[in-house]
């Protein structure tokens, strides 16, 4: 069975950023991994959240139900209430961002509709930057 590594940095820019870095597989047998360390990250305080996918290898239908439920927990409700009440394309969520992904990957993202509520970055930089108080 492949493992999913995950290892947390912080980050302060214009606010305070929690990178979970992701090694590995996302699937069914690793998604309560990452949904467990997004949990603890917010109960502790993270408001802000980039998942680093650099060196993720597979995304499977589990991993992607992880990052809906990581997006869903640290979505505010009123965020949620604007969504639900117009449609999810006109939100782009300014809580949980995406960061590397490689091309097979992002094509998952995409024709999975992820991209519609997430942003996505080709590096680093420009992610930590793009989150603003």
């Amino acid at each position: 069975m492949s493992e999913l590594f995950i290892t947390t940095s912080q980050v302060q820019g214009d606010v305070s950023v929690t990178i979970l870095h992701l090694k590995g597989h996302l699937h069914g047998a690793t998604e309560r991994e990452l949904t467990d360390r997004a949990s603890q990250s917010y109960e502790d305080g993270s408001k802000y959240l980039l998942l680093d996918l650099s060196e993720l290898d597979v995304l499977a239908s589990a991993g992607l139900r992880a990052i809906q439920n990581i997006f869903k927990l640290i979505t505010p409700p009123g965020d949620m209430e604007t969504i639900q009440q117009h449609g999810d394309e006109l939100y782009k969520s300014p809580y949980l961002k995406l960061v590397c992904p490689n091309p097979h990957i992002y094509y998952i993202l995409s024709i999975t509709g992820f991209l519609q509520n997430l942003f996505i970055y080709n590096n680093m930089e420009d992610a930590i930057k793009s989150y603003s108080s």
